[in-house]
Parts: structure tokens; C-alpha cells; sequence
């Protein structure tokens, strides 16, 4: 997986590993106990995600083509969620970030 770092305008910062294989996609968060706060999981073309066989809540946030954040779902293990029509990526974060609906994300590639 490669890793960005996403910044918003407000100052809001997250480490976030791309999957870059199938198989990398198809793993995504399973098998880990839990997610760190400032860590996500950036899923390119996407536009849903279930969280079955999760261990952790995530704060689920729906990305526009130009990574404007259109909407924000918190959800628990075992939820299969809708396909969002404007969505086309999906980030998945701990609860504790601070995205909000209308963020536009900035990527940088390489770690801090």
C-alpha cells in the first residue's frame, strides 16, 4: 500500500494507506484490532463499503471526484452501507477525526 497525507484547510491531518492490488482493496481494515487516531484507509472508486468482520467503529466519509467530503456516516462492526450516487472514494478513519461535510482534502504521497 502506498501512503498520503491528507490535509483539509482547518488544519485537519491524516496518514492514510491506498490500497494498490485487489487484494490489498479486498483486505482493507480486516484483521486489525484497531485503527489509530490520524490513521484512515483512502479506497479509490469507490462508492460504498461494509464494515462486516470489523472490530472497531470508523467514521466512514464519502469523497467527491475532487475529495470534497459529501457526507460522513460513524458506524459500528457488521453495517453494509448504500452506494452513494456522488461519491467516487471512500475514506475510512477512526471516530475521532475532525472531517466535516464540505472539507476538501489535499493529498501529498510519503509519510511526515
Amino acid at each position: 500500500m502506498r501512503v498520503e497525507i491528507l490535509t483539509t484547510d482547518r488544519g485537519v491531518r491524516l496518514l492514510a494507506q491506498v490500497p494498490e492490488t485487489r487484494r490489498e482493496r479486498v483486505r482493507g481494515l480486516l484483521g486489525r484490532a484497531s485503527l489509530e487516531p490520524g490513521a484512515a484507509l483512502l479506497l479509490e472508486r469507490a462508492r460504498s463499503v461494509h464494515t462486516v468482520g470489523m472490530r472497531f467503529h470508523l467514521a466512514i466519509a464519502f469523497l467527491d471526484e475532487e475529495l470534497h467530503v459529501i457526507e460522513i456516516v460513524r458506524t459500528r462492526p457488521g453495517v453494509v452501507l448504500r452506494p452513494r450516487r456522488r461519491a467516487r472514494h471512500v475514506l475510512e478513519a477512526h471516530l475521532s477525526n475532525d472531517l466535516r461535510v464540505g472539507d476538501r482534502l489535499e493529498r501529498r504521497s510519503g509519510r511526515p
